[in-house]
């Protein structure tokens, strides 16, 4: 299908792409020649902050059928599996880290609480996706290869469900994503050998067993053991102290007659039981709780940065012979930032700065706040849009493009104008050429999806 939308790529003359190639590797040479203590403590600050999070959550559901117990475990693990998913798990397999050397925070060793294996997640997305970000037809993660996230995206009948299957997706991302990186169409077109998709179903069945044993049945028994043995503990001693009192009282209350004396131990063992039950219940749908949570945040930060309004895509022809400055651009107009707090671009793993990201999949998240300014400045001497919106708008207008692409027909939004500065505002425009005459950018508007 021919590009309905012109990149603003097309605008830059040879030179110019060039020199803003120089201008973004020297950014990336000044940040890596910097990095040191304060990067390496942050990192192992996080992984200690998440592991002491993981243990105070389980603790708390020790006690989960007690409603306050579950509501504040239940929000600390959720909390946790999002910090080690976002900010640790995801960055640290990108090989952010590997400067520090270190055998255990490496991209090469780390592996992460999802249902993805290590391996297969670095392929599909730190070489793939980071590769072919958003070129049509070669980078799967645009639209997950299930849905229809871009006009040029062919439309088939089965889209008209996506609407559904996108909601299914957002609650068990963690399980689609592991699923998206078997590549179903390299196996379709006999592109892996069996001998690799049995390695890699394997691997999958392994890692998926294993998320399910630790989450769905080791912790929920763990917390229905402690339950039962503190219930136990606590009625034996309520028992140890009805007999130290006087002959008298013990007679007063029959518990000199030994058949009652067996009834009320079995009792006291069913109610034991009981509160086991019950807690490994309140455990089990506290883990699924966590996990849904951590799952639909993931998946509304990834869809957030990807595939609102603003993003262009790419057919293969547009990008031939490209070289690092083209990559540069490619990657710019291709990822959306979201903008928040310092504790929100914590927990979604700094990818608010989801163009900083795609620019530098490498560099120490902590360290894209600080090079925003310096990419925005680039962005408004070449005339390039600096993609940024709240997360709330970046969400509405991905949900909005799911729902109309999942009928026929369909054209690009509106794109933003060239980055003029944080207090101006800029027109839409479909790629102008660059500007720096602080006119308003020309170039006719796309019609709206």
């Amino acid at each position: 299908m021919a590009t309905m939308i012109e990149s603003p790529l097309v605008t830059l003359s040879p030179e110019q792409i060039e020199e803003l190639g120089k201008a973004f590797d020297a950014i990336h040479d000044e940040v890596f020649s910097d990095l040191g203590d304060r990067d390496r403590r942050y990192i192992t600050n996080m992984i200690s902050i998440h592991r002491r999070m993981v243990v105070a959550s389980r603790v708390l559901l020790l006690a989960s059928r007690y409603r306050t117990a579950w509501v504040a475990g239940t929000s600390l693990l959720s909390l946790a599996k999002i910090l080690e998913n976002m900010e640790i798990g995801h960055n640290v397999m990108h090989g952010q880290w590997d400067w520090m050397n270190d055998p255990q925070i490496n991209s090469s060793t780390w592996d992460w609480d999802s249902a993805s294996t290590a391996e297969a997640w670095k392929h599909s997305h730190n070489y793939v996706h980071h590769t072919y970000t958003n070129i049509r037809g070669q980078d799967r993660d645009l639209g997950y290869e299930i849905m229809r996230v871009d006009p040029h995206q062919k439309w088939h009948p089965v889209y008209l469900l996506q609407p559904f299957y996108n909601l299914l997706l957002a609650a068990l991302f963690e399980w689609g994503v592991a699923t998206h990186d078997l590549d179903f169409d390299a196996i379709k077109n006999g592109e892996k050998s069996s001998a690799q998709v049995k390695r890699e179903l394997k691997g999958m069945a392994v890692k998926g067993r294993t998320q399910i044993v630790k989450d769905y049945v080791a912790f929920p028994l763990l917390s229905g053991a402690a339950a039962a043995a503190a219930w136990t503990i606590r009625n034996a001693r309520a028992e140890g102290a009805e007999r130290s009192q006087p002959p008298v009282r013990r007679g007063l209350k029959a518990l000199r007659n030994r058949a009652q004396r067996r009834s009320a131990r079995a009792q006291a063992l069913t109610a034991a039981l009981e509160a086991g039950r019950v807690t490994f219940r309140t455990t089990l749908r506290a883990d699924l709780t966590a996990n849904l949570i951590r799952n639909v945040w993931a998946y509304a930060i990834i869809f957030c940065g990807h595939f609102p309004d603003q993003t262009y895509t790419f057919s293969p022809e547009e990008v031939q012979d490209e070289t690092r400055g083209g990559f540069y651009v490619r990657q710019l107009l291709g990822a959306a930032n979201i903008e928040g707090s310092p504790l929100f671009h914590v927990i979604s793993g700094n990818l608010g700065y989801q163009v900083e990201h795609h620019l530098y999949p490498d560099m120490p998240s902590t360290r894209y706040a600080e090079i925003a300014p310096r990419v925005k400045e680039i962005c408004k001497r070449y005339g390039l849009p600096y993609n940024s919106g709240r997360f709330g708008k970046q969400l509405g207008s991905v949900q909005r493009t799911i729902l109309r692409l999942a009928l026929p027909g369909g054209k690009p939004r509106p794109k933003p104008g060239p980055y003029r500065g944080h207090n101006a505002a800029t027109a839409p425009t479909n790629g102008s050429a660059p500007n720096t005459s602080g006119s308003e950018p020309t170039g006719p508007l796309q019609s709206a999806i």
